[in-house]
């Protein structure tokens, strides 16, 4: 099945897919700003540039999409491109790699990682989940 757009119109499509600033992001800081957690956005000093940096935890948080960052537990199924599938396939196996890479960095540096899944977030599991991360944060802070 061929592709709707160019290569040229489907590079400028990807393009304006955002990495920060995200839905699910989003929903995991207010309900952290809203308990009186207080975090740094997007450190770039820091492998992989976490979503959100809470020093006084020592703790960062990655906020991924399932299908970027090839969640293999996902219950929402991903699915991949009908076109180029060996190219997504790559793609999103190298993000994997990358992924596991910059969280052993941050834990030699003494960083507690944590990941929430885009998944994780949908309204069944979403205050389980939001619940779940405050109750870590509050285990990370000696």
């Amino acid at each position: 099945m061929a592709d709707i757009f160019s290569e040229e119109q489907r590079s400028y499509v990807m393009s304006r897919i955002k990495n920060k600033d995200t839905r699910p992001e989003l929903m995991v800081r207010k309900y952290l700003h809203a308990r009186g957690f207080r975090y740094r956005l997007h450190n770039k000093k820091l492998p992989g540039s976490p979503d959100l940096v809470l020093k006084k935890y020592r703790s960062v948080i990655f906020v991924h999409g399932c299908f970027w960052h090839g969640h293999k537990h996902c219950k929402t199924g991903i699915r991949l491109p009908k076109t180029r599938t060996e190219w997504w396939k790559e793609k999103i196996a190298k993000n994997r790699r990358r992924d596991i890479k910059k969280a052993a960095e941050l834990l030699n540096l003494g960083w507690n990682v944590i990941t929430i899944w885009e998944c994780q977030l949908k309204s069944k599991n979403r205050e389980a989940t939001l619940q779940g991360l405050v109750k870590t944060l509050e285990k990370n802070h000696h």
